[in-house]
C-alpha cells in the first residue's frame, strides 16, 4: 500500500488515512481552580464529539505564529507555538487567563474525516477572570475528581484529569 494512503478500521467501518505525515496538531488545558478541574461541554453541532465534556483546547493554526518574531533573525523556527496557540484557545474558549503551562502527555487518533491528529495535553492552574463561553460550548462545570464519572467526558479526559491530580497533590505534600 502506497504510504499517502493506509487503511485503518474494522470491517464494519473502513477509513482511508488522507496523509500518513501530516497531522493536525491540538493542544488541550487541564486547569485547577481551588482544587476543581473546568471541564465544559461541547456544542452539539461540533463535527468530533458533539454534546461531550471535556477540557478546552484546539488546533494549532499557522496565525498562531507566522507573523510572530523568530527565535533568531537567522532562524527559520519559532518557539512556544504551541503553547500560545492554547493560551489563545483557552482565551477564545473560557475567557480566562491561566498560569504557566506543565506538559502532561500525547495522545494521537484518527479523525473521522480521516485526518491523523496529534493532541498534547497540558495542565495549568487558573490566574484570572470568570467563565464566558463563546460559541463552542454549552455549558461549563468545576468539579472535582469525585465528579467526573457524572459527566459524559470524552474518552480518556478522566484519567488526564487524575493523572494531574495525583501530580499536584505529590507536589503538595
Amino acid at each position: 500500500m502506497p504510504r499517502e494512503k493506509a487503511l485503518i478500521g474494522t470491517k464494519s467501518k473502513i477509513m482511508e488515512i488522507k496523509d500518513r505525515e501530516l497531522h493536525r496538531v491540538s493542544s488541550t488545558a487541564i486547569i485547577r481552580k481551588d482544587e476543581k478541574y473546568l471541564i465544559v461541554r461541547r456544542s452539539l453541532s461540533k463535527k468530533a464529539f458533539p454534546g461531550k465534556w471535556t477540557v478546552p483546547g484546539g488546533g494549532l493554526e499557522v496565525d498562531d505564529y507566522i507573523n510572530l518574531p523568530k527565535a533568531s533573525l537567522s532562524s527559520p523556527q519559532w518557539y512556544f507555538a504551541v503553547e500560545k496557540s492554547l493560551m489563545r484557545e483557552v482565551m477564545e474558549e473560557v475567557g480566562l487567563e491561566v498560569g504557566k503551562f506543565n506538559y502532561l502527555c500525547s495522545l494521537t487518533f484518527i479523525l473521522p474525516n480521516g485526518t491523523p491528529s496529534v493532541v498534547l495535553s497540558y495542565y495549568c492552574d487558573w490566574k484570572l477572570g470568570e467563565v464566558k463561553l463563546n460559541e463552542e460550548n454549552i455549558d461549563y462545570k468545576w468539579v472535582n475528581c469525585s465528579e467526573l464519572n457524572d459527566y459524559d467526558l470524552i474518552e480518556g479526559i478522566v484519567d488526564e484529569i487524575k493523572m494531574v491530580d495525583k501530580i499536584l497533590n505529590q507536589k503538595e505534600s
